[in-house]
């Protein structure tokens, strides 16, 4: 799964009739339509980010597939890992055809920040009944009406991404008037557009609106921009799109959509075409987004560092064999094939100590002696790993030589040299992960800021705080007390603690940049022990 910003969830337009074939007098319908619109300039001055993230090139890189985002998301939470501010939610309301969706788009073109999702009222539609399906394949039925839509699921939708959790967002079939089985995941967002026709039209979903927007486009505009996308896009014949046009979409606007003008912050004439008005949306937007920026690394390592080791920290026993091991990879002078081999020696005792502390239950097997053993079994559902890239992925082998078709997922974390803030970059987690226990893995831990970060986008998934085990090979205190102080039913499993970090954030006396000896590749001079840094 890709991390989700500036993605549309299931945006389809609003809702009409079927699909159907169409035919050469609907594209040049289509086409002639085109030349009553105005047309719109999309000429912009180019806008300074507020972000570190001062790149030319858009924040990310599309491939067939999935949508990998190159700008990080920055903490959004505190030391306490705690979300420090909710994300910041627009409100864009407006006719159908008004342009919506166009100036959501612009605005996220010019916000030019990570980390925005649009998120379309049209994915919220209510599933038809068989009758209420046959109405609409004879444009009978009204998909213009407040009660077409879902408005608990939009809520509580809204809710749990103001809040930075993770959702499920249905996808709507406009060919069948219904839901689709499988569900699209929204996660991340620093800031959420949320459009649609009746955007405006609850009383519990305008408390969740920090910023309201009124699209409002000539009627006669947004006629001829209905008539060409449901004839292109839709199969549809000129006259039914007429005929529903009458019946429903314009009373709809004039008795609940018009109305709602006046709830507006911010009304934009002319849509797409009103740049300054744009210009002056994103603006308020940057405002709002520098009030939300943190220092979480710089809080980490003034806090809590005085107290005892926490209870939930459990070390590896300092055997001589242990010793031993890290006498041999904390050597400098160790070549790049005992540092691995015995890394991986490491690791797979680190795992094998973890898992002790899952829970078990008692069983009673059968042996072939015929005599019955009691025994212990594993009480969980499943067991996932975790790995925060890309020292951890190192850790996975170890992981799967144990446990028998573990899950694997991965988090991309990595340290902004301009801000020295961790930033997210990327996460892929398996299906349904909050019902399972999860093994977090990094091999070097000094201040804690990338573990948290790892540790708050699983809880943000829905994983219970009590069933993530974080296991590193090498610990400094700092780190530990970070991560238990924020998250106190995080059990915290390592191989040894160092006691120092210095200015740059190296363990003292560490093991150097594990990566680096671990791959083969060179460190940058300033390199810190938790994550790879990010050139920007």
């Amino acid at each position: 799964m890709a991390a989700t910003a500036a993605a549309d969830a299931g945006r389809g337009g609003d809702e009409g009739a079927g699909r159907g074939d169409l035919g050469d007098d609907s594209n040049s319908s289509a086409e002639s339509l085109d030349r009553l619109l105005p047309a719109v300039s999309n000429t912009r001055s180019p806008r300074k980010r507020t972000t570190s993230q001062c790149k030319s090139e858009p924040p990310l890189l599309r491939t067939s597939k999935r949508t990998i985002y190159t700008a990080g998301r920055p903490p959004w939470y505190n030391e306490h890992g705690t979300q420090s501010k909710e994300a910041f939610v627009i409100g864009l309301g407006g006719g159908s055809a008004s342009g919506k969706t166009t100036v959501a788009r612009m605005i996220i073109e010019a916000l030019d920040v990570p980390w925005v999702v649009l998120l379309s009222m049209d994915s919220f539609y209510k599933v038809l009944t068989k009758a209420q399906q046959q109405q609409a394949a004879s444009n009978d039925f009204n998909f213009d009406h407040p009660d077409a839509f879902d408005f608990d699921l939009i809520i509580s939708t809204l809710k749990k991404l103001k809040q930075g959790k993770s959702v499920k967002i249905p996808i709507y079939d406009f060919t069948t008037h219904s839901r689709k089985k499988e569900w699209k995941t929204l996660y991340g967002a620093n800031v959420i557009i949320f459009e649609g026709i009746m955007a405006f039209a609850d009383k519990e979903l305008l408390k969740l609106l920090d910023m309201k927007i009124f699209v409002d486009t000539d009627s006669d505009i947004r006629l001829v921009r209905r008539l060409r996308r449901d004839i292109s896009e839709r199969g549809r014949e000129i006259e039914g799109v007429i005929k529903q046009y009458n019946k429903f979409v314009k009373p709809a606007f004039d008795q609940y959509i018009q109305p709602t003008m006046r709830l507006a912050d911010i009304v934009v004439p002319r849509g797409s075409g009103n740049t300054v008005a744009i210009d002056l949306i994103v603006q308020h937007v940057h405002s709002q987004l520098e009030e939300r920026e943190l220092s979480v690394r710089a809080a980490l390592a003034s806090a809590h560092q005085c107290h005892p080791l926490p209870k939930t920290l459990s070390v590896l026993k300092n055997t001589p064999q242990v010793r031993g091991m890290h006498t041999i990879i904390r050597d400098k002078e160790t070549s790049r094939d005992e540092f691995i081999f015995y890394s991986k020696r490491l690791m797979r005792l680190l795992i094998e100590h973890a898992l002790s502390f899952l829970p078990f239950q008692s069983c009673t097997v059968q042996t072939p002696q015929g005599q019955d053993y009691e025994g212990r079994t594993y009480s969980g559902k499943q067991i996932t790993g975790v790995s925060i890239l890309r020292a951890g992925e190192t850790m996975e082998p170890a992981l799967r030589a144990v446990c028998k078709d573990v899950r694997i997922g991965t988090i991309l974390i990595q340290t902004n040299r301009y801000t020295g803030e961790p930033e997210l970059h990327y996460l892929r987690l398996p299906k349904d992960i909050s019902e399972d226990h999860v093994i977090l893995m990094d091999c070097t831990v000094s201040t804690g800021a990338a573990a948290m970060m790892a540790v708050r986008v699983l809880l943000d998934h829905d994983v219970p705080e009590d069933k993530i085990f974080l296991l590193s090979l090498l610990m400094a205190e700092m780190g530990v007390h970070s991560v238990a102080y924020a998250f106190p039913q995080v059990k915290i499993i390592t191989t040894a603690v160092d006691k120092k970090v210095n200015d740059l954030f190296r363990i003292i006396p560490g093991i150097g940049n594990f990566g680096d000896r671990y791959f083969g590749t060179d460190a940058p001079p300033d390199w810190s022990d938790e994550e790879d840094i990010l050139d920007t």
